[in-house]
């Protein structure tokens, strides 16, 4: 076996039927990779519909408890008999049938353990696009430097090497002897971190390496809404505590006078202003008002300071 993609799923059948039916198309033949999923706790009809899924793939269906995406992807990685491990998103329809034989053939021109291979995400072309999804998959709209919280590929396409900060596991190979039996730390429970964390312990402890494959493209085909960023930066505030007390270093916990500049930032006075002149200005600081926003609930997180 040449290849185990693994999937953690939650409450999102449709779409991974869609992924699954991607995956059947692929041009790598059949016997050379299995698709692991790992139903988290769904309380759909994800249970149901994968045992009666008849598809030609070779697939391994894993129920568990709720316990998150790290804990599923552990349990996966623990089935896999594929030498080199594909994490895989439910929601990430590979773009043509030779994906997964361009993360194989990215691999066999590297061989060493320590190469990991990245392939890129993006919206699928005929998705119409808000404001919010672009603001969420552009890392540098604010000063060429800071950005949406998704996904940030276009440092990468222009010429940015990626490193531990780029270990988005919704598209992401490596050699399953590098992973370890168990290589997402369940302390990172709830959402936040738990990719960054595993690309700086790989990077810090095996000379990980990262090769970004931009011909490797998924379709992210999960249209979003600014609704969702309170808890979301609520949840990766609360985690930056276990991530700040693993490593100090990497400074992830802001410092007394960043949350005084960013409470600056985020403050309804500043909010309310800043969308006003967002008006004014047919919408030519829409990038700089989720900025602040998120920047306002990801104190919040920071401020409850829970450990999980």
């Amino acid at each position: 076996m040449q290849l185990s993609v693994i999937i953690p799923t939650y409450n999102r059948v449709k779409i991974l039927e869609k992924t699954l039916n991607f995956l059947e198309e692929q041009s790598l033949s059949l016997k050379d990779f299995e698709v692991i999923v790992i139903n988290d706790g769904s309380e759909d009809y994800t249970k149901e519909w994968l045992e009666s899924y008849q598809k030609k793939l070779n697939l391994v269906v894993l129920n568990q408890k709720n316990a998150g995406q790290g804990n599923a992807r552990n349990n996966g990685l623990k089935k896999a008999q594929g030498k080199i491990i594909l994490f895989l998103g439910d929601d990430m329809l590979p773009s043509n049938k030779d994906f997964l034989k361009t993360h194989l053939k990215i691999h066999k021109k590297h061989p060493e353990q320590r190469i990991a291979v990245l392939g890129k995400i993006d919206w699928p072309p005929d998705l119409r696009l808000n404001d919010y999804m672009k603001w969420m998959t552009n890392g540098s709209s604010i000063f060429g430097k800071f950005g949406g919280h998704q996904f940030a590929y276009e440092k990468l396409d222009r010429g940015k090497k990626p490193d531990f900060n780029f270990f988005y596991t919704s598209n992401l190979s490596l050699k399953k002897k590098i992973l370890g039996k168990e290589p997402f730390d369940l302390d990172f429970s709830k959402y936040g971190w738990e990719d960054i964390e595993l690309g700086y312990r790989l990077q810090k402890q095996k000379g990980m390496k990262m090769i970004y494959a931009p011909e490797a493209i998924t379709y992210h085909e999960h249209p979003m809404d600014s609704s969702g960023l309170k808890n979301r930066m609520i949840a990766i505030g609360k985690s930056a505590h276990i991530i700040d007390k693993k490593y100090p270093e990497l400074k992830k916990l802001p410092s007394f006078w960043k949350k005084c500049a960013f409470y600056l930032l985020s403050n309804p006075v500043s909010l309310a202003l800043i969308w006003i002149i967002n008006l004014l200005t047919a919408k030519h600081l829409q990038a700089l008002y989720y900025y602040a926003l998120s920047k306002k609930y990801f104190l919040k997180g920071v401020n409850q300071g829970i450990i999980y």
